[in-house]
């Protein structure tokens, strides 16, 4: 892009009439002008087109240049952009930005002179009306990213799998020796449906894994999707900073994700964490001279400042470099570990009884002691044919590859990714966003909660309700207080803050947080403030930001006259700004020294305001030229007030009831926090509160480690803390076993957030720093979504158990009734088909039922699950081994008793005792929906895939049995034997119902052995 250059006067000028009208003077005006325009567009080419492979000597091999005489008292005209936006070569501005360019930034004129380039007010910012054109010049603030991966990844992933593979072994041995002793045309139905079952249970895998993908790929565009602060038109507005542009006056304050390349305009005590663009692990200080450049992606640490942006989406380092990641959202949650050495197990013990029923079977047959179907000994030495031996001891394999594919329960992990797919999905409509998976299983063991009190437990809409000026409470304050102390007043609310006042006809709007807004808009309405006319009366000298620790911010502002002014304003908690103030104002506008008497009555005054749930801030000022904290004339205290949240209290009394402690941890002074904590439900209104529930963070901090260690679980407030206690009482708590959750919403509480086994932070007053720390984002700031978060932990955990109990009722029948049957009979009674059939109808459309289940109240009823619990609880093995013993009795009797019992021949008796397992599985799959209650069929008509996939389950049965009787070696069943499999499997529910009256031990059996 060629940059055009114009002279403001004489170049104009010269530019615009002929050389006819021109004197010999301004005709070497005009050469001059021309000579320097031509190399400015040579040296432009050359840097766009060959700037790092050809220097300008080599494009220009005889420099063209003119001597030019320069009058002193005419210098050569300034330089200036022309105020067309497309005229700029975007280049140039990421140049400046990326290299750092001060010499470049000066010869466009510093700021200002960028500003001016871009069309931009650096008070208003850009015009609305010429967004569009600025995104065609300057693109927008997007960049492209690696899709998600596809199908065929998991698929391919899938394969890798150790389990899957034993199974592909076993179905080509079994296809081998299928096709062996039957033929192509019938002996590939068992290899060939193992490799089905195997196809099935990876396509569905890696389908559930796709889907997870790309809810992590849309879940990552809702939390990129990041609000911040911008100037338009004059007016404050929050938007998403994929809708910034290059010329946007962007406002950054703490905890703020810088949005875009751009340059430090104004601002106070800023320090920016580029660790993520550079790994400088310490906050680099920003200011308008030395260092104002502002990359994408840093973190503003402390301070607030305003930013110009010069370069998006792109065209910033952040942007390439973001564009190049491939994130890989897999995460194998503990729970998923734990499943995964589970199924290791599982097989393992499964390939040892297959290797024994191997060797047993083996030596049956060579001992002489199998028969035929004729009665006839099979193996009769060097007599049998060898083909008839290669034959048996094929079968012989094929019923042990048959016990392997029983035993391996392949549908455990895939059971985990349902449920934490469906659960993740389903806690986003409840208002929680999940962001590292293993926090939903974490959640479920959770033990205490340290929650914020503000937006939390409170709605975070704060209004002053009043107003104390010295000793009395003031109403219709700009009325009966004295003009002095009220023009003080304004300044102190006016020039200390991080809020604005926007204007528009008789509308006025607040901007800010809800603290700042508050106090704005009681300045505004009852003191008849005016923010525009209080602005143009004095300027800001220094600015000390609100800190956490100090909890007040400071600023000095120059009245400018014949003699300067200058007035020191302080804000903050109450009782700590009183600490530093020796005066006090009253309405009148006297001035009255503190003495401890004085001090006394004004203490009682903020006790009595924090009593009635008030948050207190106080506002104090002094004549000095230096930010003194000593001295000080207290101006006065407001009172704002923030109702707790409707829900809170029942929430807190839900987790109490579930086993979860809740500890309010508050920045509020002691009285406040008390007053909420009673409120909420936190303290009991009806008890006196003790001085070990209710604790200072100073004071905690300052005990001994042992002090603490004994105290902590008996505290429930803690007032007046700061990060640093947040996460002193999260180490503490963790040390003494529990299972922390934490809420947090400001960059301090980022390692309090890390520390703790759960990290909460809010939706809607949460920094970036805080929301990057977390596990979790609960979406409405709500106390009632961090308890439903709970219960969808217990769930997700509930969930899986439910579906381990059904799963390994099925596996320990199968190996049981196959084993027994092939040493003893020489003969199994369910062939591979078959049981490949169980296995898939239980990994996928099992796992699909029970992992789908929604959460209930009864979850909260019992205690949080510990942190190192068996996985198979003693209720667990007690309802897997009543229902597992039930199903092998009975089957084992048919095998053994069926064709007489039955008077059918070995098909039919086969074919009942299949159909029998498999309906004794669905009926079972009623029983695992509660492991503990009597009543399994409570809520079940509410579940509709629950029912659905029962019924398929059924349809899916009868066709097996009836129609595909080739391939699944069955035979037709009439009425009365369906009767009899379909009374015989109900008998699940009955014993189900006698058996969970039995006690166990709380000693997990594992311990007890």
């Amino acid at each position: 892009m060629v940059q055009k250059i114009q002279p403001p006067d004489i170049g104009i000028m010269l530019y615009n009439r002929t050389t006819n009208n021109l004197t010999v003077a301004k005709k070497r005006w005009r050469r001059a002008y021309f000579t320097i325009y031509f190399s400015n567009t040579m040296v432009s080419i050359a840097k766009n087109n060959v700037y790092r492979t050809q220097t300008v000597s080599e494009i220009i091999s005889i420099p063209s240049y003119s001597v030019i005489e320069i009058i002193p008292s005419l210098a050569t005209p300034k330089a200036c952009i022309n105020n067309t936006v497309s005229d700029i070569d975007p280049t140039q501005l990421t140049d400046i930005v990326q290299n750092k360019y001060l010499k470049s930034l000066n010869k466009f004129g510093g700021i200002d002179g960028l500003a001016d380039a871009l069309n931009t007010n650096l008070e208003s910012g850009v015009n609305s009306r010429d967004l569009d054109s600025i995104r065609t010049v300057f693109g927008s603030n997007t960049y492209t990213k690696q899709p998600p991966k596809g199908l065929l990844y998991f698929v391919v992933e899938a394969f890798k799998d150790i389990t899957i593979l034993i199974l592909m072994g076993c179905a080509a041995l079994s296809l081998g020796f299928g096709i062996k002793e039957h033929g192509i045309g019938e002996g590939w139905y068992e290899g060939g449906s193992i490799f089905l079952a195997v196809f099935l249970v990876i396509v569905v895998s890696a389908i559930s894994n796709f889907r997870q993908e790309k809810q992590f790929h849309n879940l990552s565009k809702i939390s990129d999707n990041i609000k911040i602060d911008v100037i338009r038109e004059g007016r404050r507005q929050k938007i998403s900073i994929f809708d910034i542009v290059v010329g946007d006056i962007v406002i950054l304050n703490i905890g703020d994700q810088i949005p875009a390349d751009g340059l430090f305009i104004d601002g106070h005590s800023t320090l920016i964490d580029e660790s993520s663009m550079t790994g400088e692990s310490e906050p680099i200080h920003s200011d308008s001279l030395q260092n104002p450049f502002l990359f994408s992606g840093s973190k503003v640490v402390d301070g607030n400042c305003r930013m110009l942006v010069l370069s998006v989406g792109m065209n910033t380092t952040w942007g390439k470099m973001m564009s190049s990641v491939t994130t890989d959202n897999y995460e194998e949650t503990p729970l998923q570990s734990r499943l995964n050495k589970l199924t290791s197990a599982i097989g393992k013990v499964g390939l040892a009884v297959a290797f024994l029923v191997l060797v047993v079977m083996l030596i049956r047959y060579f001992t002489g002691n199998t028969e035929d179907e004729y009665g006839n000994r099979e193996y009769n030495g060097s007599r049998t044919n060898i083909n008839e031996v290669f034959d048996s001891v094929t079968r012989i394999f094929s019923a042990a590859v048959t016990i392997v594919v029983v035993a391996i329960p392949e549908g455990l992990p895939l059971a985990v990714t349902l449920t934490l797919a469906y659960s993740m999905k389903r806690m986003m409509s409840d208002q929680a966003m999940v962001r590292k998976l293993s926090a939903c299983e974490t959640m479920g063991s959770a033990t205490v909660i340290c929650t914020d009190k503000t937006g939390t437990l409170t709605m975070n809409q704060m209004t002053v309700t009043k107003f104390s000026l010295g000793h009395e409470f003031v109403a219709n304050s700009s009325s009966v207080i004295a003009r002095e102390v009220l023009e003080l007043l304004h300044e102190g609310v006016g020039f200390n803050t991080t809020g604005t006042v926007f204007k528009s006809g008789d509308v006025i709007e607040y901007s800010g947080s809800p603290t700042e807004k508050a106090i704005l808009s009681w300045a505004v309405t009852d003191l008849d403030m005016d923010m525009e006319k209080l602005k143009n009366s004095a300027s800001v000298v220094h600015v000390e930001t609100f800190n956490s620790k100090k909890k007040r911010s400071g600023v000095v502002i120059r009245h400018e006259g014949f003699v300067p002014d200058h007035h020191v304003h302080w804000k903050g908690a109450a009782e700590m700004i009183l600490a530093m103030c020796s005066y006090y104002y009253e309405s009148n506008g006297c001035v009255k020294p503190i003495d401890s008497v004085e001090r006394t009555k004004l203490e009682k005054v903020i006790e009595g305001m924090a009593a009635s749930s008030l948050r207190c801030i106080a506002f104090a000022y002094k004549r000095n030229e230096t930010l003194t904290e000593e001295w000080l004339t207290l101006l006065g205290i407001v009172g704002l007030k923030d109702p707790c949240r409707p829900g809170a209290k029942k929430a807190i009394d839900t987790c109490r009831a579930a086993g979860v402690e809740i500890k309010m941890i508050t920045g509020d002074n002691v009285f406040t926090a008390k007053a909420i904590a009673t409120e909420c439900g936190i303290l009991e209104s009806s008890k006196e509160v003790s001085k070990e529930q209710v604790i200072e963070g100073v004071d905690f901090r300052n005990l001994t480690e042992e002090e603490r260690m004994q105290k902590v679980d008996n505290i429930r407030v803690m007032a007046r803390s700061s990060p640093f206690d947040k996460l002193l009482m999260v180490q503490c708590l963790k040390r003494k076993g529990h299972v922390v959750a934490v809420t947090g919403d400001g960059t301090n509480d980022a390692p309090a957030l890390k520390e703790a086994d759960i990290g909460l932070s809010m939706g809607i007053q949460g920094t970036e720093v805080a929301k990057q720390s977390s596990d979790i984002v609960i979406l409405d700031d709500d106390i009632a979504s961090v308890s439903t978060v709970l219960m969808w932990g217990r769930c997700v955990y509930n969930n899986i158990q439910k579906f381990i109990q059904f799963q390994l009722t099925v596996n320990v029948a199968a190996l049981v009734i196959n084993f027994i049957a092939a040493v003893t009979a020489g003969e199994v009674p369910l062939t591979a088909v078959q049981l490949l059939w169980v296995n898939l109808i239980m990994d996928t459309l099992g796992a699909l039922a029970l992992a789908t289940e929604r959460p209930t109240n009864e979850l909260l009823n019992k205690p949080p699950v510990g942190r190192v619990e068996p996985l198979i609880t003693n209720i667990m093995w007690r309802n897997i081994f009543s229902q597992a013993m039930f199903q092998i009795t009975i089957l084992l009797t048919f095998q053994f008793k069926g064709k007489q019992i039955f008077d059918v021949n070995e098909g039919v008796k086969n074919t009942i005792i299949f159909n029998t397992f498999v309906l004794c599985q669905v009926f079972n799959e009623f029983n695992s929906r509660k492991m503990e209650k009597r009543n399994i069929f409570k809520g079940v008509l509410k579940n509709k895939l629950f029912m659905g996939i029962i019924g398929v389950t059924i349809v899916l049965q009868v066709v097996m049995v009836e129609f595909l009787k080739k391939f699944a070696d069955t035979e037709r069943l009439n009425g009365f034997q369906w009767g009899i499999c379909i009374a015989i499997a109900a008998l699940s529910w009955p014993i189900g119902w006698f058996v969970k009256m039995i006690p166990v031990p709380d000693i997990p059996f594992s311990q007890l052995i």
